[in-house]
């Protein structure tokens, strides 16, 4: 099975114990409007990368790690989305959770979803109990304070954030996360893998930021120039548009140099420049040397 079918059928699985007989019917539908369908399911498929690099010796936990990591990216933008934060209407061309939902809903469909990855990861490492401690750790730095997702939300409610702390933690987090629960569910030591998941995290926001001013919004699935109009870090507009391409080249290069020797490093070396190349619209993947 390709990882693609992989992560959808994990995920599949994991939102039908959100819809079991007994759950609030407009939540579990939300849920199932949030994860499906996705988008290019990045984090995911970088953690299955990993795994697969370091032997994937028990694909049901890598599979459930690779599940929990996008729900938790699913939960954060349903949240992101919300009237409180960033007000956006359209999330993967199609209305927002609070716009299809309403806003209680979609608040809780955002927790719910924090809780189904945690939920997700404990039933899919059942068969390997010795490195679910470490995988339920790994994953919750990635998402609590003072380096994860949600303190990279409320970064945007400070007077001042530097770009790189901004970006270390509302993105960057996510993809160390998928890093380190990749290699660990293979059962490999996953601290190695921080760097290249923090310096792929930085890529995509860069090329995150680049599609924010230089797209449409039908082009992406969800508004542009939110940056600009909330006032926030974008290193497109900081480096411009050569600077910013320049830059997420240079990640890209320095996450294949920090790679841990591993039985699957050239087959993950390409698997990150065809991701890069990913990142971006066709016409601004043009333009990227890597």
């Amino acid at each position: 099975m390709d990882d693609g079918r992989r992560i959808e059928q994990a995920l599949d699985v994991a939102v039908s114990y959100a819809e079991a007989p007994g759950a609030p019917p407009r939540l579990a539908e939300a849920i199932r409007y949030a994860v499906f369908p996705g988008g290019h399911r990045i984090r995911p498929r970088l953690c299955l990368a990993v795994a697969r690099a370091c032997g994937d010796d028990d694909p049901a936990t890598a599979d459930a790690a690779a599940a929990a990591i996008e729900l938790l990216h699913c939960a954060s933008l349903v949240h992101d989305d919300l009237p409180c934060f960033d007000d956006a209407a359209e999330r993967r061309c199609k209305p927002a959770v609070h716009v299809a939902y309403g806003e209680p809903v979609a608040l809780l469909t955002g927790d719910a979803l924090i809780v189904l990855a945690f939920e997700t990861l404990a039933r899919g490492a059942a068969r390997r109990p010795a490195r679910l401690p470490a995988l339920v750790g790994l994953v919750a730095r990635a998402v609590g304070s003072p380096a994860g997702i949600v303190a990279g939300q409320a970064w945007e409610s400070e007077p001042q954030v530097g770009l790189s702390a901004y970006q270390q933690a509302k993105t960057g987090a996510l993809f160390a996360a998928a890093t380190v629960t990749g290699a660990a569910s293979a059962g490999a030591e996953p601290m190695g893998w921080r760097l290249l998941g923090e310096y792929l995290g930085e890529a995509y926001q860069v090329a995150d930021d680049l599609r924010d001013v230089a797209c449409r919004q039908e082009e992406i699935g969800k508004p542009v120039g939110r940056d600009v109009t909330l006032g926030r870090p974008n290193a497109a507009a900081l480096l411009g548009m050569d600077g910013a391409l320049r830059r997420l080249s240079d990640l890209a290069h320095e996450a294949m140099e920090v790679i841990p020797d591993c039985p699957g490093v050239a087959a993950l070396r390409e698997e990150i420049l065809a991701q890069t190349r990913r990142f971006l619209p066709e016409r601004l993947a043009q333009s990227l040397v890597v």
